[in-house]
């Protein structure tokens, strides 16, 4: 039965030229490369320029996978940009990408927040709107500056976070409604607020009026993604007919190596098929996906055809999956 189908035709990403190694941060707090990377799996993690916004790294990201994809903006349907670092608390980033790269009057352009799971998050709004005819080509950006948010004399969270941006051009296309079809075969999204306090900023306009600083209850973050994020795997294989055994990457939202590590354990995927840029990218939230998409589609890792499932957790709590054929 022929169906619709969001394909994904370019990608791009941009990470900002300052590199902050493990060793730099033992000159700012008491830690070390042996104690972060053996915890985490980072080594190293970018870090925006002064002046540099999170319009910035986006928009270079979504030029490239413009590039890559083969169109210009006046190909645009709509723009969604998931973050929650924005240069403003309004407008939003999308909104200011728009304007910087001209498209045509009229265009939607929104912000979603959803942290580490945004990207999923607007895969889903994505997806959904081109098969229901409401948009033929969609820009989806994840981008964040964590820097921006970070106490750098917080060892346990500064030696975390990055920053980056990473974009796909995604575009109607006709399927045979099978799991062989390219583009996205599958989506869950979920969120549940009780956990409200396990991560998050200390801030926010209507409590403190700042943005406040990144804080995380490390042990019931760990113990939540492991299980959302399995869970929400065996969803979206189980909605599009496939098993584990089909896929060719694992590529979950790269918080820490222990997270990634026990989700591919528990879904009994090998290791050789988990792909992790943690190590050099740090946990750059809603980024984190499509950065790793870019990169492993730039570096001949995800070639055409290939089945990759993607699953993602971050503050609310939220999580999803997603399959994509690409």
């Amino acid at each position: 039965m022929k169906c619709i189908r969001t394909k994904v035709i370019g990608s791009g990403h941009y990470l900002p030229a300052k590199v902050l190694t493990n060793d730099d941060l033992s000159k700012m707090v008491d830690t070390n490369d042996e104690w972060i990377s053996t915890r985490t799996g980072i080594r190293s993690r970018h870090i925006v320029a002064e002046g540099e916004l999170t319009s910035d790294i986006a928009l270079k990201a979504l030029e490239m996978a413009m590039k890559n994809a083969n169109i210009s903006k006046d190909d645009l349907d709509i723009i969604i940009v998931a973050t929650l670092t924005p240069d403003n608390t309004t407008p939003t980033v999308a909104a200011r990408i728009a304007g910087k790269l001209g498209v045509k009057s009229g265009t939607p352009a929104f912000d979603l927040g959803a942290a580490c799971s945004g990207f999923v998050y607007a895969m889903t709004m994505a997806d959904n709107m081109i098969r229901l005819g409401q948009v033929k080509t969609a820009a989806v950006i994840g981008v964040e500056t964590l820097s921006n948010i970070v106490n750098w004399e917080d060892r346990n969270t500064c030696v975390l976070f990055g920053d980056g941006a990473g974009a796909v051009i995604v575009q109607a296309s006709e399927g045979e409604g099978t799991s062989k079809d390219q583009g996205v075969l599958a989506t869950r999204i979920y969120a549940d607020g009780t956990q409200y306090d396990n991560l998050g900023t200390d801030g926010g306009i209507a409590t403190t009026r700042t943005a406040g600083y990144v804080h995380m209850n490390g042990k019931e973050v760990f113990k939540f993604a492991v299980g959302a994020m399995s869970e929400a795997s065996h969803a979206v294989l189980n909605d599009a007919g496939v098993t584990t055994a089909d896929i060719d990457w694992l590529l979950p939202h790269q918080a820490n190596i222990r997270i990634i590590s026990s989700v591919g354990q528990k879904l009994e995927v090998p290791e050789e098929k988990v792909i992790v840029t943690v190590d050099h990218h740090g946990n750059t939230s809603a980024a984190s996906i499509p950065l790793a998409i870019s990169e492993s589609i730039a570096n001949g890792k995800i070639k055409s055809g290939d089945l990759v499932l993607i699953p993602a957790m971050g503050a609310g709590f939220t999580w999803g999956g997603m399959l994509i054929r690409f």
